[in-house]
């Protein structure tokens, strides 16, 4: 084998390395940016809502729709805690 051929061997093997490095790392430090699209979405919809027409009656209704959700999601919280206490209460 060449001395041209051994150089670029060595060449591919240490871009390779460093790339699979890399990629290890950023995927083991990756942060999720979810909360913040939805401080996003949400801000968006307010100013939307604002508006007024059609565009604002659809983002007022999504914005209802969406705090409903949040409501129930608490309740539903709420019923299961009543339902670990009845059960270690002895209740059926």
């Amino acid at each position: 084998m060449s001395s041209k051929a051994i150089r670029c061997s060595i060449r591919v093997v240490a871009v390779a390395t460093i790339f699979g490095a890399g990629f290890l790392y950023g995927s083991m430090s990756q942060q999720n940016a979810h909360a913040q699209l939805e401080d996003i979405g949400a801000a968006m919809l307010k100013s939307a809502a604002g508006s007024g027409g059609t565009l604002g009656s659809i983002a007022q209704l999504a914005t209802t729709i969406s705090d409903m959700e949040k409501n129930v999601g608490g309740l539903q919280k709420n019923i299961d805690t009543l339902k670990k206490v009845k059960t270690a209460l002895g209740g059926n």
